[in-house]
C-alpha cells in the first residue's frame, strides 16, 4: 500500500496541467505543436504561477555515432579478424568454455552452442567479426564456430 502512495506521488508531480495539452494540441503546425508540448512544464505548480515564455524550437543534441552501423563506429585500424592458435588438447567445447589463445588471449562461449571435434593439439583458431559485431571462434577442423566474448 505505501508503495502504490509513494508511485502515485511521484506521478504526480510529472502530469502536465490539461489546459496546456488542449492548447498545444490545438496547434496545426507540427514543429510549433512540438515545441509547444515540449514547453510544458513537467513539475508540480507552485503557488504563485509562472509567466511562460514563447516555445522555442530545440532539437536535443544526438551523438556523433548515433545511427551508425557496428562497422562505421569501429575504429579504422581495428582488424575484421585474428588468428592464432589454441593452446594445448581440444576435442569440444560447450557454453561456459574458456579458450586460451597463443597469443595471450583468452575467449569464453558467450552462447549454448556445443561441438565436438576429432581430438587436436594445438589447433589453429581465427576470431571472426561478423556485419553485426558478433565475435566467432573458428577452429581448425570443426564446421561449427561458436559465438565468443574476449575475457583477457
Amino acid at each position: 500500500m505505501k508503495a502504490l502512495l509513494v508511485l502515485l506521488a511521484v506521478s504526480g508531480s510529472a502530469l502536465a496541467d490539461d489546459a496546456d495539452l488542449l492548447r498545444c494540441r490545438a496547434i496545426a503546425d507540427v514543429a510549433a505543436r512540438v515545441a509547444c508540448y515540449d514547453a510544458i512544464p513537467l513539475a508540480v505548480k507552485t503557488a504563485a504561477p509562472a509567466v511562460k515564455a514563447a516555445p522555442e524550437a530545440k532539437a536535443a543534441p544526438q551523438p556523433a555515432s548515433f545511427g551508425l552501423t557496428a562497422r562505421q563506429m569501429r575504429k579504422a585500424d581495428e582488424p575484421d579478424f585474428i588468428e592464432s592458435s589454441l593452446l594445448g588438447r581440444i576435442d569440444g567445447w560447450g557454453p561456459t568454455t574458456q579458450f586460451r589463445l597463443a597469443n595471450g588471449q583468452v575467449w569464453r562461449v558467450a552462447d549454448d552452442s556445443s561441438g565436438s571435434l576429432i581430438e587436436r593439439e594445438n589447433p589453429k583458431v581465427k576470431v571472426t567479426r561478423n556485419a553485426l559485431g558478433t565475435l566467432f571462434l573458428e577452429i581448425e577442423g570443426s564446421k561449427q564456430a561458436p559465438r565468443v566474448r574476449r575475457l583477457q
